[in-house]
C-alpha cells in the first residue's frame, strides 16, 4: 500500500488501452473522508498541459474528492479537444463516485503534442472506479511512464499516517520535475494548512532535484486530507513528516533517472544566502560537462569551477574549496589532493563546494549524462 495507507482513502489502479504495452496506464484515488482537504503545487512552466490548467480551478476552493491520472500522454498542446478530454474524465469519476466534477483533479503524463483516447479514458474510469480498495498496490504502477518501478513511501505519524506515491524518471528541473505525486494523510487538518507544509516540504525537496535542467509542462504535486483518524497533530511536527515524505520520493525519482548511472548530490556550503547556494549547485548541475565527466568517473573539478562562475553569487573563484566524495580535490581555487584518490565507481556520489562566503548552505540532486540518457530521449517518440 501506498496512497491507502492512510485511512480514509481508497484507490486502483487499471489498464484503460492509453499504452501501446497494455500496462496499467489509469489510476484513481479517493478520499472517502470524513474531511476533503486538498492543496496542490503545479509546475511554473508556462507552457501548462489541460489537466494542469483544469487543477488549478479545481484547488482554489482546497476541497477535493478524488484525483484521476493517466499515463500513456500528456494531453498537453492538444487545444480545446484536449481540455474537454480532460473535463469529460473529470465528468466520467464525479459521476461514478456521485461527486462534483469541480473536485476532481485531473492528472496527466506521457507524450506532449498526441490526442488522449477519451473513450478509452471514460472507459478506464468506470474499470478503475469498481476496482477501488482501501488496501490497493495498484495505482503507483498505472502512473510511470519511463519509470523501471513505482515510487511508494509510507510514514507514522503518532495515531496518523502519510502515504505517497510518485513517477518521474526524465525531465527533472525545478518548477517540480517531470513527476505526479499524490500524498495522502489521515490526520485533520486545514487546506491552508497542508498548502503551508506543501509548499515549504517541496520548496527543499523536489525543487532541488535537478536531473537534466528539462522542466516539465504536467508536474503536479497533490496533498490530500481525509481527517479519519481523528488527530490534529502539532503544525510543525505535520510538515516536518511531509518533507520527510518529499524527500524520498525525490531521493527514488533521482534514483531512477533516465539511463543514469551515477546519483550526484551537489551540497553548497558556505554561501552568503540560500538562494545563491541553491544557485551556485544548480549551475554545477545543469553542466553537461560536469555530468559527461561523472559518467566517466573523471573526478573534473575544474568543471564545477567553471560552472559556479558563471553564476551571480557572492564569492571569490579563488577562494572555493572543492571535494569529491571525501576528497578534497580543490582548495582556495588551487589542486589540493591528486584526482586519483577520488574513487567514484559507486553510483552515490558526493561533491562539496565551499563558497567561504557566508552561512547558508543548500543540496541539489543530479545525475550524470549517460549513452542511455541519449539514446532513451532520441527514441522517446518513436
Amino acid at each position: 500500500m501506498s496512497v491507502t495507507a492512510a485511512s480514509g482513502f481508497v484507490a486502483a489502479g487499471i489498464a484503460a488501452g492509453l499504452k501501446s504495452t497494455g500496462a496499467p496506464d489509469l489510476a484513481l484515488v479517493v478520499n472517502t473522508g470524513p474531511e476533503k482537504a486538498a492543496a496542490a503545487v503545479f509546475t511554473s512552466n508556462r507552457a501548462k498541459a489541460n489537466p494542469i490548467l483544469w487543477s488549478e480551478q479545481v484547488i482554489a476552493d482546497g476541497v477535493v474528492e478524488a484525483i484521476v491520472l493517466n499515463s500513456g500522454g500528456a494531453n498537453c498542446f492538444t487545444g480545446t479537444q484536449g481540455f474537454q478530454t480532460t473535463h469529460a474524465t473529470a465528468e466520467a469519476v464525479a459521476e461514478h463516485l456521485g461527486v462534483s466534477a469541480g473536485d476532481v483533479l485531473v492528472c496527466s503524463t506521457g507524450l506532449i503534442g498526441d490526442q488522449l483516447d477519451r473513450d478509452k479514458l471514460i472507459a478506464g474510469v468506470a474499470s478503475a472506479a469498481g476496482a477501488l480498495r482501501a488496501d490497493d498496490d495498484t495505482a503507483a504502477s498505472a502512473i510511470i511512464t519511463t519509470d523501471t518501478h513505482p515510487k511508494t513511501v509510507i510514514h507514522h505519524g503518532d495515531g496518523w499516517v502519510i502515504g505517497g506515491m510518485a513517477k518521474g524518471a526524465g525531465m527533472l528541473a525545478p518548477g517540480l520535475a517531470t513527476m505526479l505525486v499524490v500524498i495522502t494523510t489521515d490526520a485533520s487538518l486545514t487546506s491552508a494548512q497542508l498548502d503551508t507544509a506543501l509548499r515549504a516540504a517541496t520548496r527543499v525537496t523536489f525543487d532541488r532535484l535537478d536531473s537534466d535542467g528539462c522542466m516539465s509542462t504536467n508536474d503536479q504535486v497533490t496533498l490530500l486530507a481525509s481527517g479519519a483518524s481523528g488527530i490534529t497533530p502539532e503544525e510543525g511536527e505535520f510538515a516536518e513528516a511531509v518533507r520527510i515524505v518529499c524527500a524520498d520520493l525525490a531521493r527514488q525519482l533521482q534514483g531512477d533517472a533516465e539511463g543514469a548511472s551515477h546519483d550526484i548530490a551537489i551540497e553548497v556550503i558556505g554561501a552568503a544566502s540560500e538562494d545563491e547556494a541553491v544557485e551556485v549547485g544548480r549551475a554545477v548541475s545543469r553542466s553537461n560537462l560536469f555530468k559527461a565527466a561523472i559518467f566517466g568517473n573523471d573526478p573534473n573539478w575544474g568543471r564545477v569551477l567553471s560552472a559556479i562562475g558563471t553564476t551571480n553569487a557572492a564569492f571569490d573563484p579563488y577562494e572555493v574549496d572543492v571535494s569529491m566524495n571525501g576528497v578534497r580535490v580543490c582548495h582556495a581555487g588551487e589542486p589540493d589532493r591528486p584526482r586519483d584518490e577520488v574513487d567514484l565507481t559507486s553510483r552515490a556520489v558526493h561533491v562539496g563546494i565551499e563558497l567561504h562566503a557566508g552561512d547558508a548552505t543548500a543540496t541539489i540532486l543530479t545525475s550524470d549524462l549517460t549513452h542511455e540518457y541519449v539514446h532513451e530521449n532520441s527514441a522517446y517518440a518513436s
